[in-house]
């Protein structure tokens, strides 16, 4: 009962808040019969407190207090573990708030989650689907695609990727755009066995959609199937893009994605590996400690750059790397190779 008091007690702060609309008295009472374990009597009062839903013209306000009400009896059905009762109630929300977004998208997602643990699958993948075509720019739908494909790739993967590639075209201008391709992405390289078609997919999420959430992962993993294909020329062009990044979110003040420091070793690899750039890869390696000092990968690019500095001849460059490495962290697991070239020097 913790969380509900908690809940109880910061609505009735924000009652107390000169500047808050007043809290409608039912739904003031069906939170305090919550907290007391009441659950009959509240959900008997969040009942009452739906009244204005039923107006042909309610208010902002009264309409956002209704969703308020509706989305606290489902819960606490839920709480009370009377699931066919909540998934009712859940399902019934977007035609209760004419679509309201934010509720409605709330309560497709649980309805759906409730209804794939009660083993009524087909109803549960009608909510997890209508969220998605309905309301795809919230984001309880990028939700329901991660739910779906890990619900569903292993039981008919052709008619999940049919159904998602159709989906996208309708739905590219909108939020959940970004989530569809990663899905497709992801299909195409475990599922389906097409490494191309998947470098194919997380290249469209940059490029298609620079906003997204997903945009940096999806250079990371177009650069790492690069590589695996065979295609390093490609691989180190994907990895550049990468940590372009970088200067955009120091000029911006803005963030700085995981994947850098990653990508800035990976790249001094392909550099040397791959396209046998020595020169090039030795100043990826170099820059790693350089822009990412407290980067858990700095011991891994100092030992990098000092085997490249050995391998073109440059001894001097080696035993510098080696002793940056130990000063940097004695108890690296490449210490001991770092004293081993150290005592050449």
């Amino acid at each position: 009962m913790a969380p509900v008091v908690a809940r109880s007690v910061g609505v009735l702060a924000l009652v107390a808040a000169c500047s808050a609309p007043a809290l409608p008295a039912e739904l003031g009472r069906a939170y305090e019969l919550e907290a007391a374990g009441d659950t009959d009597g509240a959900i008997a009062a969040y009942r009452r407190a739906q009244r204005p839903c039923r107006e042909p013209t309610p208010t902002r306000l009264q309409r956002e207090d209704c969703a308020r009400a509706l989305i606290g009896e489902a819960e606490l059905l839920e709480r009370a573990g009377r699931i066919d009762e909540a998934i009712a109630a859940y399902a019934a929300i977007p035609d209760r708030t004419g679509g309201a977004p934010p509720p409605s998208a709330q309560a497709l997602w649980r309805a759906g989650r409730l209804a794939y643990d009660a083993d009524r699958v087909p109803e549960a993948a009608g909510f997890l689907w209508r969220l998605i075509t309905e309301l795809p720019d919230e984001a309880f739908a990028a939700d329901a695609v991660g739910f779906v494909v890990a619900r569903t790739r292993s039981v008919d993967v052709k008619a999940l990727w049919g159904r998602l590639t159709a989906l996208y075209p309708g739905l590219d201008h909108t939020a959940v755009a970004d989530n569809l391709l990663w899905a497709l992405a992801d299909l195409a390289e475990h599922e389906l066995g097409d490494p191309g078609a998947a470098r194919e997919l997380y290249d469209r999420i940059p490029r298609d959609h620079p906003e997204s959430g997903l945009r940096d992962d999806a250079r990371w993993h177009a650069a790492r199937i690069s590589r695996e294909i065979g295609d390093a020329e490609g691989a180190a062009r994907r990895l550049r893009d990468l940590l372009a990044t970088r200067e955009v979110a120091i000029g911006a003040g803005s963030y700085f994605s995981v994947w850098l420091d990653d990508a800035q070793l990976e790249l001094g690899r392909v550099l040397r590996d791959d396209l046998h750039d020595l020169p090039a890869a030795a100043s990826a390696f170099a820059e790693l400690p350089e822009d990412y000092p407290r980067s858990i990968l700095v011991d891994d690019a100092l030992h990098e750059l000092a085997a490249t500095e050995l391998a073109r001849g440059n001894a001097a460059g080696a035993c510098r790397a080696a002793a940056r490495l130990l000063k940097h962290d004695p108890e690296s697991r490449h210490a001991a190779r770092a004293r081993e070239l150290g005592a050449g020097c």
